[in-house]
């Protein structure tokens, strides 16, 4: 099996911002419930991939800030992974 291209799948995330080594974007919904329901949403998938995000929670806006921190607090193609399952549960 061919290795994914980083870049490329980098170029793919349009959604999410590079800032400071890391992937962030902040998802904004009705009101508390739902955003609390995505955060557990995004646990399992998190859990599953056995990499974990880090996660900021005011009301209903939820940001995630995703780098690995086993590579040097860099954005590695585990968090491009990460990233492509969060934005398949919007």
């Amino acid at each position: 099996m061919d290795k994914p291209d980083f870049q490329y799948e980098l170029t793919q995330l349009t959604a999410w911002q590079a800032d400071n080594n890391a992937l962030i974007r902040t998802f904004v919904f009705d009101d508390f419930k739902q955003a609390m329901g995505f955060i557990v949403q995004v646990g399992i998938v998190a859990e599953t991939l056995n990499h974990h995000p880090e996660i900021y929670n005011v009301y209903n806006k939820v940001t995630f800030r995703l780098s690995t921190h086993d590579a040097g607090n860099t954005v590695t193609i585990k968090d491009i992974e990460l990233a492509k399952q969060i934005d398949h549960l919007v």
